[in-house]
């Protein structure tokens, strides 16, 4: 008997024990609370330690000011700048939430959400505490690599969860970071103090401190690219795997200073506070270029100072990403205009957010100097014969290529990428924009440009740093204010059309059209050697590796014709082994048809061999000057502007 009484009594005990945690695993939400226009009560604490050099791994402290019952917490998933959702939920890991006293609060993932997390705050509970860590990738094949022994790239939307129930811009946020010992730092945030514990930024909203990416590194330079004591000054902020990847001459420095100042005459406005590039040359951190208001990620290989002289392609960046402050951020399309980071974008204007802003970058690029003249020729001739050899476009028009953001997120490679289409909003939107220059350059006898509409629809309200929101109606009254002309008609053609060819009247009109020549240009061969390709993309309709393992075919190319794909490995040219230079002069040999291309594929464990009779020579894409036409490019879009 005394012993059921004492079995009893234990039952009841852990029952009395679990009556809280069953209750809040009962009472958690189901559903992820409506977004509502409330400021969040308090201010979020986030420290972030990235001294763990070796490992990689980003350990977070979140203190979150909260009120007793349903909370859902949220990581971010739908990122500005990528215009999708490509929040890597993946590597949140060890997450853990208590009260201050230590006990722990359970968490249930949503069930069909999984960047949502679902818990029930303890009665008389004021702040919960979060610890977690953001496992960065080791190497590139999975995923961008953002921290190194020499340097690192924090992006705060990968060390944070927020509440659910609030707008990103009604959440506020106080982050902290340690870095590693004699680091330096530099972003668009507002530094509070400084200590052993770490670096303080001052408080913003959630969505500032998502816009407000950190470079850091072990050497660092500033440069400044105003004059001293500008106000809303803008800065050049490089970190380098080694010191002497930081020196760069004088000339090429006032390039940089020059872009800043076509900016300036291009838009007449600055809608920042200040602005910091944030610009990476490193072997090992990975690459990106993204834009955010009041800064911008961009990070390229060491030789971008370096090799100047032969490496013209990485040069654009900047002046793209540095547009994109006018161009998306503080102009933005109003269905990118979202409340948090976990309600879906649409894209639909992006080819005016993107090729608008490809367009400017290229040519800011020629007008500050950073590339030559014959160089900014070179590209568009790179960019006119990609776009020229897309057969997707007789399936998929170009508004239809705005969806990618959201169909590819991940921007996984396409193996038939020229008949699948993947980001053409930024190229062959360019090319609209430049057709659109020159019917306002031909339509007003050269008296306004696209200029005149950039400075109308960007330039507004001089130092305005909230989103003004736009939509195509907008654009086309803009346009018609510039020049009056049927634009609806215009752009709904160009991103509507299913026709074969791409939309070079805007070269055409400029007194320049696409050609081919048997050699390729100095742009072109730097190009191959920063991708590490062979390219016949335009006389077979292949490119591949140093070592003949095939990297793209174009769809309805000879070499798709012939029956190869980016599965195989070109072993041999007409018996011998292959080389560029062999199956460059093999192509070459059979202009009259007499030498067909005979080329030994490796296919897994098989091996077959196909001829290919192509005989219209190697093919090189060029500008070339149209004859008894007016020049409208260089003395147009891509020259400088004066005060």
């Amino acid at each position: 008997m005394q012993l059921r009484l004492a079995h009893k009594a234990l039952a009841l005990l852990i029952s009395a024990c679990l009556a809280p945690q069953l209750h809040a695993q009962s009472a958690a939400p189901t559903s992820i609370p409506a977004t509502r226009d409330l400021p969040y009560p308090g201010t979020i604490a986030l420290e972030v330690d990235a001294t763990d050099l070796d490992h990689r791994v980003f350990q977070v402290r979140q203190r979150l000011p909260v009120s007793a019952g349903p909370l859902t917490l949220l990581f971010p998933r739908w990122m500005p700048g990528t215009h999708g959702p490509t929040g890597s939920i993946e590597r949140l890991a060890g997450l853990q939430i208590r009260t201050p006293d230590h006990q722990t609060v359970d968490w249930q993932r949503d069930g069909g959400d999984p960047f949502a997390f679902h818990l029930v705050v303890p009665p008389g509970v004021q702040q919960l505490e979060l610890e977690f860590q953001y496992l960065s990738p080791l190497e590139s094949r999975a995923g961008r690599v953002v921290m190194t022994h020499d340097l690192l790239n924090l992006q705060w939307n990968t060390v944070l969860l927020y509440p659910a129930g609030h707008s990103s811009a009604n959440i506020q946020v106080q982050a902290s970071v340690k870095l590693p010992k004699g680091w330096q730092q530099a972003s668009a945030l507002q530094v509070q103090s400084e200590s052993d514990a770490g670096i303080a930024f001052a408080p913003v909203s959630l969505d500032k401190l998502v816009d407000s990416p950190l470079f850091a590194g072990a050497h660092m330079r500033r440069v400044a690219l105003d004059p001293a004591g500008s106000a809303r000054s803008v800065t050049l902020n490089i970190v380098a795997d080694s010191p002497e990847q930081l020196q760069a001459s004088e000339e090429q420095l006032q390039a940089h200073r020059n872009m800043v100042q076509q900016a300036d005459r291009l838009f007449g406005a600055r809608h920042f506070e200040r602005y910091n590039f944030l610009l990476a040359l490193s072997e090992r951190l990975s690459g990106i270029g993204l834009e955010h208001h009041e800064s911008s990620e961009n990070g390229v290989r060491p030789g971008y100072f370096k090799d100047w002289a032969k490496r013209a392609g990485p040069r654009d960046l900047l002046p793209h990403e540095f547009v994109h402050s006018w161009n998306g951020k503080f102009r933005r399309p109003q269905d990118l205009l979202t409340p948090t980071f976990n309600e879906p974008m649409r894209t639909s204007l992006l080819w005016l957010y993107e090729g608008q802003t490809q367009f400017w970058g290229r040519m800011l690029a020629a007008r500050s100097g950073l590339v030559t003249v014959e160089q900014a020729h070179d590209s568009l001739a790179q960019s006119a014969a990609a776009l020229e050899h897309r057969a997707g476009r007789t399936w998929r028009n170009l508004q239809d290529t705005t969806s990618e953001p959201t169909l590819d997120p991940k921007k996984i490679p396409k193996e038939w990428s020229s008949w699948q289409r993947g980001r053409d909003y930024y190229e062959e939107a360019s090319m609209v924009w430049l057709e659109a220059d020159s019917l306002i350059r031909e339509h007003s006898a050269g008296q306004r440009s696209l200029d005149d509409f950039a400075k109308l629809f960007f330039g507004m309200e001089d130092g305005r740093v909230q989103p003004l929101p736009y939509t195509f109606d907008d654009i086309v009254a803009t346009l018609n204010q510039v020049q009056p002309y049927d634009w609806t008609g215009f752009l709904r053609t160009r991103l509507d059309s299913h026709a074969a060819g791409a939309p070079l009247q805007g070269l055409e009109r400029s007194g320049w059209r696409l050609a081919y020549a048997d050699k390729p240009s100095e742009f072109s061969r730097a190009a191959e050697g920063e991708t590490r390709a062979d390219d016949f993309a335009y006389s077979l309709g292949l490119t591949l590796e140093k070592d003949g393992k095939i990297d793209a075919v174009l769809w309805g190319s000879p070499a798709y014709t012939a029956g190869l794909s980016p599965t195989v490995q070109l072993v041999a040219v007409n018996g011998r082994a292959y080389k560029a230079e062999r199956l460059g002069e093999a192509i070459s040999a059979n202009t009259d048809g007499k030498s067909p291309l005979s080329l030994l594929l490796k296919d897994g464990e098989f091996y077959r061999t196909v001829s290919v009779d192509y005989r219209g020579g190697l093919r090189y894409p060029r500008l070339e000057r149209i004859p008894g036409t007016a020049e409208r490019l260089d003395t147009g879009p891509l020259a400088a502007r004066a005060n």
